[in-house]
């Protein structure tokens, strides 16, 4: 019994000594120095940057090769539409979407409706480029994991598109209603008007994007013709533009990328050869002389056929130095002052609002001159270079703006397909719905003599969200590259 009785005191005395240990357990193993939360102005400028890196990382490797701006002499998957898979863009919104979220909480409890606004601007984009990419993505059920939601649906497309445009409605809104200062901007350096002129312009944007599938003439004509509730760009002044520094860990991500990585990429012959019968300025900005003419007295542009296999690739012209390279501006001399007046990341510009509404007022969904819109985005587009739009240049046949209908139209589709060079994936989105210019397969291209029109969804949805994975696939379409999503069927 003393055996026994010692064996329960010793035991009740460890348990005593437990609950002194654990009382105050929470106090002890808390670092006061810790953050709990962080606020939006250290939130913002990370959701950006990742962003705007994922854009740029996409576009360089796929967007604009398949747009036919670029074009590759070595490792031509690529350009034959030998895609795998492709997940920047799709991990990089989803990521970052939880900080975008958790802006949006922090400003309803604050009262912050700049933040919020631009928040919603910045959720429009990134979703837009989900769904843009892929189709049918996870949307109203994505980022609420904490709410116990592991496996969220794939919402249709449509649906999705009536998030972002009633979503940036409501950023214009509420943008300018209260009176903080957005800290941690470096798209707009925190200026509020020049976000509600963006939530607009992506609007338009929007709108014209499924301009196929519904009559948006009103939700224009709404936008457009009440400037003082719903402004949108009204100058090379307003582009919405990730300007990169000089200095790492900051710079325009092509810098750092090896020199032999970066030349496997050189001009498109489709792009170039226009832009030398038009003798575009633009065009030795965009590329380079071929390296063996690049130093002489008559320096030679020449382009390279897209979706060539590798060893025609290499051989085209007679080899690589006989192949234009891209322009030094996004490379070498992007980290300069001059190269950071261009090497710029992207989300739309002046120059690009402009042709949309030359567009809409083309086909009479707004009211307005189409011809001036047109104009005004043919200069921009050559101002966003620092460049003046040649005096002859808006007479010529192949520009000026006459002709039937469709003739404008292909007008205004080609110049904005110029002007969106190596400008995010926005050509490659445009281009689906316009069919402006009219390009051809790559030559040896492996997609049966189909310009890809969507990305495939990531592997790791097939095992970790197969129920609403297969789902979408049953909606939308085989998980291929050729699938036509809602908006262009």
């Amino acid at each position: 019994m003393k055996h026994i009785s010692r064996t329960v005191l010793l035991a009740l005395g460890c348990l005593a000594l437990f609950s002194a240990c654990t009382k105050n357990f929470d106090d002890i193993n808390t670092n006061p120095n810790a953050p709990t939360a962080v606020n939006s102005g250290l939130l913002l400028p990370q959701i950006q940057r990742d962003m705007m890196g994922s854009v740029l990382g996409e576009t360089w490797g796929i967007g604009n090769i398949v747009i036919q701006h670029a074009a590759k002499n070595q490792f031509v998957n690529e350009d034959r539409y030998l895609w795998g898979e492709l997940n920047s863009i799709w991990n990089n919104v989803y990521d970052n979407m939880r900080d975008v979220n958790n802006i949006i909480i922090q400003s309803e409890a604050n009262g912050e409706n700049n933040y919020k606004g631009v928040a919603l601007v910045m959720k429009s984009w990134m979703f837009s480029l989900a769904t843009d990419c892929y189709g049918d993505i996870p949307y109203s059920q994505a980022i609420q994991a904490k709410e116990g939601q592991n496996y969220p649906a794939y919402d249709a497309q449509e649906q999705v598109y009536n998030g972002i445009l009633a979503d940036l409605k409501e950023a214009s809104e509420l943008l300018g209603t209260s009176s903080e200062v957005i800290a941690g901007d470096v798209v707009f350096g925190g200026n509020v008007s020049k976000w509600k002129k963006l939530a607009n312009s992506l609007r338009v944007r929007a709108l014209l994007r499924i301009s196929r599938k519904r009559d948006v003439s009103a939700d224009l004509k709404a936008i457009i013709d009440n400037p003082a509730s719903y402004p949108v760009f009204e100058s090379v002044a307003d582009n919405a533009v990730y300007t990169f520094k000089s200095t790492s860990p900051d710079q325009f991500p092509l810098y750092s990328s090896r020199i032999g990585s970066f030349n496997e990429f050189r001009a498109s012959k489709t792009l170039l050869d226009t832009l030398k019968s038009l003798g575009d300025p633009r065009m030795p900005i965009f590329f380079r002389p071929t390296p063996a003419t690049e130093s002489g007295v008559e320096p030679e542009y020449a382009g390279i056929p897209n979706g060539l296999n590798d060893v025609d690739a290499l051989q085209y012209n007679g080899g690589p130095q006989f192949q234009s390279r891209i322009g030094s501006l996004f490379y070498e001399e992007s980290i300069t002052a001059q190269g950071l007046t261009i090497a710029k990341g992207v989300i739309m510009t002046y120059a690009e609002l402009e042709f949309l509404l030359a567009e809409a007022a083309e086909k009479g969904l707004i009211s307005g001159d189409a011809k001036t819109f047109y104009e005004n985005g043919v200069n921009a587009s050559f101002a966003f270079y620092g460049l003046s739009t040649p005096v002859d240049y808006l007479t010529r046949l192949e520009t000026t703006y006459a002709g039937s209908q469709q003739e404008k139209l292909s007008k205004i589709g080609f110049q904005k397909w110029v002007s969106l060079y190596f400008q995010g994936l926005e050509a490659w989105f445009d281009w689906r719905r316009t069919g402006i210019p009219a390009l051809q397969p790559g030559a040896s291209n492996q997609n049966n003599d189909k310009i890809p029109v969507r990305f495939r969804y990531p592997i790791i949805e097939q095992s970790l969200n197969s129920a609403s994975y297969n789902q979408a696939i049953q909606r939308q379409g085989p998980d291929d590259l050729n699938s036509k999503m809602w908006h262009l069927n």
